[in-house]
């Protein structure tokens, strides 16, 4: 199994965070997905910018503290984190850990800075977002 935590802390109004990442339907700012389709209140498709498929099914949402869920795709399957925690002096940390096992031998070998490259461009993402 390969994990991978990033943690970001962000002035900006821990609910406005939440929203931004746990609302499904507003994905634009994503720059790594070309759509997301929403099958029902626990489960969710991204599909990357070439249509590949990967599955999500919302495992916790807990309000502006937690947000999990189960990941699978035809090369992996695993779970995210994302912890949120309003910080003493009103920023908001974020803590998100990726847990994923590989089914490609080439994959295994990349598979750790490729998570870590996919992290950095979804907190870009969030930070573009937030500056609007």
């Amino acid at each position: 199994m390969v994990e991978q935590n990033i943690k970001r802390e962000f002035n900006c109004d821990i609910e406005r965070l939440w929203n931004i990442i746990t609302d499904n339907n507003n994905y634009a700012w994503r720059s790594d997905l070309s759509k997301i389709e929403i099958i029902d209140d626990k489960h969710f498709i991204e599909y990357a910018k070439n249509n590949y498929p990967t599955y999500f099914t919302i495992t916790s949402k807990e309000k502006l503290k937690e947000y999990k869920f189960d990941i699978e795709n035809t090369n992996i399957k695993g779970k995210w984190i994302g912890i949120f925690k309003k910080l003493d002096n009103g920023n908001v940390l974020l803590d998100f850990t990726e847990k994923i096992e590989i089914n490609n031998f080439i994959m295994k070998l990349l598979a750790k800075p490729y998570l870590k490259n996919q992290q950095k461009r979804y907190i870009k993402d969030l930070e573009k977002e937030l500056n609007k």
